[in-house]
């Protein structure tokens, strides 16, 4: 059986490590061991946090969909009521765009809606 030699295996994972590590500070950047904590951690944290960001995004809809609301002489909660009662589905994100970038357009889907 033919000898093989196996450190070019191991250098690749190890050079793909830290270049995922790049940019990091300290030894985290340079060390393999540092490196690997690091982008596990980093990891989590990429996954945890693309579920935040759904819900932060919501609370800002909802946030705005409210001001609009208010200027309006509405409240968040009794209008998403009256929506549901209509069987209207229009979803957050598009409400509050259409109150951000088209206040006319979006007070007169109010409108119709009392």
């Amino acid at each position: 059986m033919t000898r093989v030699k196996r450190g070019v295996a191991a250098s690749k994972r190890r050079k793909n490590l830290l270049e995922d590590a790049k940019g990091y500070r300290w030894r985290r950047k340079s060390t393999f061991r540092a490196a690997k904590q690091a982008v596990i951690k980093a990891g989590s944290y990429a996954l945890r946090d693309r579920r935040v960001k759904k819900r932060t995004m919501r609370r800002l809809w909802i946030v705005r969909l409210n001001t609009a609301l208010r200027e309006l002489g509405l409240r968040y909660s009794p209008f998403i009521k009256m929506m549901t009662d209509k069987k209207i589905e229009v979803d957050r994100k598009v409400l509050s765009q259409m109150a951000v970038e088209n206040p006319k357009v979006f007070a007169k889907l109010i409108e119709s809606i009392k």
